[in-house]
């Protein structure tokens, strides 16, 4: 455990809050933790009655480059999981889900956030509309679940939500 001393908020963001906090470490010492405060997001692994995987192509300024990803947004204070993903789903690929279920919920960088994803995976889907935020651009792409699987394992996909949620959907497909 580490015991907080002290803890200040020196960026307060539309996305994240930076705080940085004074601990106390096990051994005595004293040590200072910058921590990214995120009100968490959710991914959807939505797939197609053929079985292909519905995702989005999108550039990411973080790591400068443009990524393959799961549909994927970040929650409203106070929103349900489960309605954010079935929002996020229809805004950034136009599908709409007959059936959203809960797969799991993990921390995405716990060594510096405290984001927590939940992870959902949706099936029977329509198409309709897509609607992004204005300041999102992205593309809907459709892909074969072993290509999508090929590409994690060869590193075409780096998104860790995405790599979860392909490499758990490989998981149910062996155990079935």
């Amino acid at each position: 455990m580490e015991k907080t001393l002290e803890s200040r908020t020196v960026y307060r963001g539309s996305i994240i809050n930076l705080r940085l906090d004074s601990v106390e470490l096990g051994n005595g010492r004293t040590a200072l933790r910058e921590v990214v405060e995120h009100p968490g997001a959710v991914g959807i692994l939505a797939l197609k009655k053929n079985g292909d995987i519905v995702m989005v192509r999108q550039y990411r300024k973080a790591v400068e480059r443009e990524l393959l990803e799961l549909p994927a947004g970040k929650l409203e204070k106070g929103e349900d999981p489960k309605e954010c993903a079935a929002r996020e789903l229809e805004e950034e690929t136009g599908y709409r889900a007959s059936d959203i279920r809960y797969i799991m919920t993990f921390y995405t960088s716990p060594g510096f956030s405290n984001e927590v994803m939940h992870l959902f995976y949706a099936t029977g889907l329509d198409r309709g509309e897509k609607h992004p935020d204005e300041d999102e651009v992205v593309d809907t792409v459709e892909i074969g679940q072993k290509e999508a699987l090929d590409m994690v394992l060869s590193g075409g996909i780096r998104d860790g939500k995405t790599i979860t949620g392909i490499l758990i959907l490989n998981r149910i497909n062996e155990l079935t």
